[in-house]
């Protein structure tokens, strides 16, 4: 017999502006990554690592003023957003070379405020 809870969470106003702070930053150090790294490839510079990325997206950004307020979420939302691009690169490759199985993967996409999916 297997047993199956469903919960619904309903935050308060305070942990849904918390929250919309993480995902907002999420997004936005997400494109951030995306944009250097397109940019390299079409430049012709190699590959950007990620200790180099978490280096220019993250810790860099919060030292600058129009970035600041990437210092009031917690750095594991930033890094996670940076693991993400990482792994869409990783099976956009992987797919161009034949190494993962299915349909061939468009390469990864700038993440919107719009988009509700």
């Amino acid at each position: 017999m297997q047993l199956r809870y469903a919960y619904r969470i309903d935050p308060t106003p305070a942990q849904r502006i918390a929250l919309a702070k993480a995902f907002g930053c999420a997004r936005v150090v997400f494109n951030d990554a995306l944009a250097l790294r397109n940019h390299a490839h079409q430049v012709g510079l190699p590959f950007i690592t990620d200790a180099e990325l978490s280096r220019r997206v993250s810790t860099q950004a919060k030292r600058r003023p129009e970035r600041a307020w990437l210092g009031e979420v917690p750095a594991v939302v930033l890094q996670q957003a940076l693991s993400d691009c990482t792994t869409a690169f990783r099976n956009f490759f992987a797919s161009l070379s034949g190494k993962r199985q299915g349909p061939r993967m468009a390469p990864p996409r700038f993440r919107s405020r719009k988009d509700r999916r």
